[in-house]
């Protein structure tokens, strides 16, 4: 019996497959390669080229498969663009992943681990967020994740679908063999854009807002290993297998770094000065976003490994300083 990873040739979706197939797991891989990269799938993973709204394609891969599980990061994340082109968020997001819930149930595939994100809470009521906290996105980005979980939900209810979904907060770093890592065009994410300045493909790194009510002024946020993320799929896929009810888990550290710490760190394990400038606000981003995962915890067992801000980097850094193109 394999899983099926939706998007495993993407940043979380190629270092799952890497865990899922270095954990003995027979892995099947879908992804359209939009913005995903073939040389990121895992050499002992079964990839099909395709999209995931595509039902004749993907029913031909549940046939041609045993799919007893899946796990789906096929989604736009990028929150700046969600603003911008809304209806693009909408498309790729809510309507392929409607046509491919069809192709699941159609052909009796019945659990489902989503990527999902801390966007669903947009402002936080309280630090660190609860999985039962208020969820008002600001941005579409957020509101059709949401909206996703709310699909999953239905469709349970209707046909006897069971799912996880992971609200996760931000993912960095890279694999520890240094052959996959983050590589996104346009990139938006702070960790991969600082590695930019001593790689000499940006002069400086900016800084959204100094005003913020944080300590520093600057934003936090909760950083997460990419690895640490992988392993909590696999862990969430396990609880499904073994007949888990549909849940909801946020994954984070717990801990909260400011754009200020974030590069300082940067320039100590890089030995490079990362000049940094100080400009407006985005909209919409919060002061404070910082997980409570004491449930995935609890329920899942998950036990993040690599939650040192400086390892973070430093696997980030081995992988850009060694692709500064990418893939």
């Amino acid at each position: 019996m394999a899983i099926l990873v939706l998007g495993g040739a993407g940043y979380i979706g190629s270092h799952t497959v890497y865990a899922l197939c270095e954990a003995g797991r027979e892995v099947v891989v879908v992804d359209n390669l939009e913005t995903g990269h073939v040389e990121a799938v895992h050499p002992n993973a079964r990839f099909y080229q395709g999209d995931i709204a595509d039902q004749p394609f993907l029913t031909n891969v549940f046939q041609k498969e045993n799919i007893e599980a899946v796990i789906h990061f096929a989604a736009y994340s990028l929150v700046g663009e969600s603003v911008e082109k809304p209806l693009k968020y909408y498309e790729n997001n809510l309507c392929k992943t409607r046509a491919m819930l069809e192709t699941m149930v159609a052909n009796g595939v019945d659990k489902i681990v989503f990527s999902s994100t801390a966007a669903t809470y947009g402002e936080p009521e309280r630090v660190p967020i609860l999985e039962t906290d208020r969820t008002q996105p600001t941005n579409p980005y957020g509101e059709t994740k949401l909206a996703m979980e709310k699909m999953f939900h239905w469709t349970e209810k209707a046909c006897g679908l069971r799912y996880v979904s992971l609200r996760y907060f931000n993912a960095c770093g890279a694999h520890v063999s240094g052959n996959i890592g983050e590589a996104h065009n346009p990139e938006s994410h702070l960790i991969p854009l600082i590695l930019q300045v001593p790689n000499g493909k940006r002069e400086f790194i900016s800084i959204f807002g100094t005003d913020y009510p944080t300590f520093d002024g600057t934003c936090i946020r909760d950083y997460i290993h990419v690895t640490d993320l992988a392993e909590a799929h696999i862990l969430a896929v396990d609880y499904l297998l073994q007949g888990g009810e549909s849940n909801i888990f946020n994954l984070g550290n717990g801990v909260g770094f400011s754009v200020r710490e974030v590069i300082e760190t940067a320039r100590k394990v890089t030995g490079h000065p990362i000049a940094a400038k100080e400009v407006e606000r985005r909209a919409g981003d919060p002061a404070q976003l910082i997980a409570s995962s004491e449930k995935a915890k609890r329920v899942l067992g998950w036990n993040p490994q690599h939650d040192s801000l400086e390892e973070i980097i430093s696997s980030a850094w081995n992988w850009h300083k060694n692709h500064p193109n990418g893939f």
